[in-house]
């Protein structure tokens, strides 16, 4: 498999104290990629990283390997990248489907004098209709996000990301704030998503869904990559078992992913 994004050796200072250190890893075209940890691991800040809102001290991150060293978010957008944030802020003064219009329509809306030439929306409203059909949300479209409850809310943030036709589809702590079955629901549409050809990572503290649903496990504790691999082999790592459990865990007899992933959720 060819790699859509690749992280080289990534080290993150904030005023002298290390974030991220030498952090590599790739992700694979068309891959469902969770890229997880404890508390305060590294994760956000390595995705804040790619997104270009934190630079890096050191290191390149590559997208179809080109250079995302140096260019600012909405650049990044543009080269291909879409973020759907664990903090869901819609256009609270529009409705659900003219938040989704309003994404897709990110090429007409670059600059002024574009917008101007382009007044008519019906494409991006056709577009928005079928990324709420895709996320389970049509009877909300006209709907105001202010009086929507978290589970809609989730997924109208995830298509506004999606309305961006990414290449590479970033997810935030989407799980975060949900009961199990909407988180369960929620998680299969993500599959859904990644099998209709979007690459994605996955950031997300349910490492039962996690461990369900992603190919692969990239583990980052106190800012360095510990482990990388199939979810089950990485799980039942020492080293990961420690980080998530406490170093008790590591000299136990191995752990079930579905334990590891109960024992965290519980925690």
């Amino acid at each position: 498999m060819s790699a859509l994004l690749s992280v080289g050796a990534v080290t993150v200072l904030f005023d002298g104290v290390t974030a991220i250190s030498n952090v590599s890893f790739d992700v694979n075209q068309g891959e469902l990629l969770g890229l997880i940890g404890p508390n305060g691991a590294g994760k956000t800040t390595m995705l804040r990283v790619i997104t270009g809102v934190v630079r890096q001290t050191s290191g390149t991150v590559l997208l179809d390997g080109k250079s995302l060293d140096g260019l600012p978010t909405h650049l990044r957008i543009r080269r291909g990248l879409a973020l759907s944030q664990q903090i869901v802020t819609p256009f609270r003064d529009m409705s659900v489907i003219d938040n989704v219009a309003f994404a897709a329509g990110a090429a007409k809306t670059a600059s002024p004098l574009k917008a101007m030439f382009h007044l008519r929306r019906e494409r991006e409203l056709d577009a928005g209709q079928r990324l709420l059909a895709r996320l389970g949300i049509t009877a909300h479209a006209a709907e105001s996000p202010k009086i929507q409850p978290m589970g809609i809310l989730k997924r109208l943030e995830l298509a506004r990301a999606l309305a961006l036709a990414p290449q590479l589809l970033l997810l935030d702590e989407p799980l975060a704030g949900l009961n199990s079955k909407e988180a369960r629901l929620l998680a299969d549409t993500i599959v859904e998503i990644n099998r209709g050809g979007t690459t994605i990572i996955l950031i997300e503290h349910n490492l039962g869904e996690v461990l369900r649903v992603c190919h692969r496990l990239v583990v980052l504790d106190n800012g360095e990559k510990i482990a990388e691999g199939e979810p089950a082999a990485v799980m039942n790592n020492a080293t990961v078992r420690a980080a998530y459990l406490g170093s008790g865990a590591a000299a136990s007899t191995p752990a079930t992913t579905a334990t590891a992933g109960d024992q965290h959720a519980a925690a």
